[in-house]
């Protein structure tokens, strides 16, 4: 998955392997990077110098959080209480550790898996991990296409993490104020309408931040995709590259500032950027080198990429970026480096037209004779049992391998077709549909409060429930995409749905009680927009009778009738 040399991305991309390389542990880390210190004062009658760090920078500067790697035994033996609250809330968190204290001893740890490809045998293994916590255990695929692990406790952490890197895995900056799973087209290398494979190229760019050149202390997190089909899932990531073409040549335009936030909410612009295949792991590094040093560290909800390219102006932000590849080229070389003049200016045009297609059910792949089969997860969740019967079934039908999606579902690819007949009669399809409902297939839903004290109300399960009663009383022509979040950080991307809702309070015969902000019209379109507030405060015991109004009247649900309901 991840290694210390940069293939060549841009050879691979055009000629695509039938399935994804065989992942490996990432690389040692480096000595740490310094950090920058907070301000001394200034001498008498001179002016401020720059502000002081806020306190999460100062404990950043104090200690990087991959230094507790080698200590993750001992702090399992000391116990979660014994830990100072910087290094409970925010150190863990680059080995992929996640405190939560509205479940207090248990831990969540969240894995990286590039362009969401899994194996039968990872799959495995992390299914045993929450099988070991019992009740508390479960693990949520994620909108970035990855696996979530809840219930764990602290002295699990060790030998958990033993046991990824053992079968290729790592769970190593994927929270906090770190680049995240670097997500790509599902579909990579089977998919008959994909332009480019995207799997290398993912691979690539994530072994270049984990390497010993990558950023170990952003100013806050950073999304990256790439695209390698006509399909759009990527404009609120910080850096999106979407195939495109230049004097008849497939490369990719560069797009930035994409991001949601309780504060702002942007779909990435055009940088004015053209780059070939092979360039997107140094031209990464560079943008986040340069990140590193320039992003606001005074000011957490103005520190996201966006406000960096406000406060330079879009020329101005593209020449420092080319600057910082010019000097990350002369200190790596041309195979770590890149090459800077491979970038041309482009006008942003690009090959991404609709919004990303389900891939649920039984579909063909590229490769003759061979097929994926496209399995609705309602909410994102698994169980323990689940995570093992879905391995078993990609091992016993398929390859081995599965796919996650940002709709929060999973695929198993390369089945043959004297294979499709037992795979579609398997027990564990009544449960993970490969034909779910029109509201089924494409609901997307944060943790919400089970799990995360920002969050407002319990969306996963608030989320099935209006879900499964709104199917009672409508029939749907086509899929509505229905996203929840559970507070205003909207994990849960609402502005990206048809129907967005997210946590909220709202009075109902004199009581504050739980409910839901409804936004429409998010579209992923060639004409991508975010979704606008439509109501501010929906109580959750008259949601269904709102959404019932909302589908029939703007997205030509028919009402069932008694008998037939």
């Amino acid at each position: 998955m991840t290694g210390s040399s940069l293939p060549s991305a841009a050879a691979s991309a055009t000629a695509p392997p039938a399935t994804a390389p065989p992942a490996t542990a990432p690389p040692a880390a480096a000595p740490p990077a310094a950090a920058p210190p907070a301000a001394a004062p200034p001498a008498a009658g001179q002016p401020p110098l720059s502000p002081p760090l806020s306190k999460i920078e100062q404990a950043k500067a104090e200690l990087c959080g991959l230094e507790l790697a080698p200590r993750l035994e001992e702090l399992g033996r000391q116990g979660w209480e014994a830990l100072d609250e910087a290094t409970l809330t925010i150190r863990l968190k680059w080995l992929g550790i996640f405190f939560r204290p509205v479940t207090p001893g248990r831990f969540m740890v969240r894995l990286r898996l590039p362009n969401g490809v899994i194996r039968a045998e990872q799959l495995e293994v992390l299914a045993e991990a929450v099988d070991r916590c019992g009740e508390h255990g479960s693990a949520d695929i994620t909108t970035r296409q990855n696996i979530q692990l809840r219930g764990l406790l602290l002295e699990d952490m060790a030998p958990l993490m033993a046991a990824l890197e053992g079968v290729g895995l790592t769970s190593r900056q994927s929270g906090h104020d770190n680049p995240r799973n670097i997500t790509g087209n599902p579909l990579a290398g089977i998919d008959p309408e994909e332009f480019l494979d995207t799997r290398p190229l993912v691979d690539a760019i994530q072994a270049a931040l984990l390497g010993p050149a990558g950023p170990r202390n952003l100013p806050r997190k950073f999304n990256v995709a790439v695209g390698g089909a006509p399909d759009s899932f990527l404009l609120h990531n910080d850096l999106a590259y979407l195939p495109a073409l230049r004097a008849g040549d497939l490369g990719f335009t560069v797009m930035v500032g994409g991001f949601f936030s309780a504060q702002r909410n942007e779909l990435a612009i055009p940088l004015g950027l053209w780059l070939p295949a092979g360039q997107l792991p140094a031209f990464t590094l560079a943008v986040l080198r340069h990140y590193e040093r320039a992003g606001n560290r005074q000011q957490r909800n103005r520190s996201r990429l966006m406000y960096l390219v406000d406060q330079l102006g879009l020329e101005g932000y593209r020449q420092a970026v080319l600057a910082s590849w010019q000097e990350l080229a002369a200190d790596l070389g041309p195979e770590l480096g890149g090459d800077p003049a491979a970038a041309c200016p482009h006008d942003g045009s690009h090959l991404v037209s609709r919004a990303p297609r389900d891939g649920l059910g039984l579909q063909p792949q590229k490769q003759e004779g061979l097929h994926w089969l496209g399995l609705h997860v309602p909410m994102g969740r698994l169980d323990g049992e689940a995570m093992t019967e879905l391995a078993r079934l990609a091992r016993t039908h398929g390859s081995g391998e599965l796919r996650l999606t940002e709709a929060q579902n999973a695929l198993i690819v390369n089945v043959p077709a004297e294979r499709v007949e037992a795979l579609l009669a398997e027990p564990l399809l009544q449960r993970l549909r490969p034909d779910p409902s029109p509201l089924q297939a494409e609901a997307v839903s944060c943790t919400g409060n089970a799990y995360c004290g920002f969050a407002l109300i319990p969306t996963k399960g608030t989320a099935q429930a209006v879900l499964e009663e709104l199917e009672r009383r409508v029939e749907l022509p086509h899929a509505v995409r229905m996203h929840w979040t559970g507070c205003p950080n909207a994990c849960g991307q609402p502005y990206m749905g048809q129907i967005g809702l997210m946590g909220a309070k709202a009075r109902k015969d004199g009581q504050m009680v739980e409910a839901a902000k409804i936004f429409l019209g998010g579209s992923m379109e060639a004409e991508p927009k975010l979704a606008e507030l439509h109501d501010k405060g929906v109580p959750l015991s008259d949601l269904p009778d709102v959404l019932e109004e909302l589908l029939v009247e703007r997205f030509g649900a028919r009402r069932r009738t008694s008998a037939g309901a």
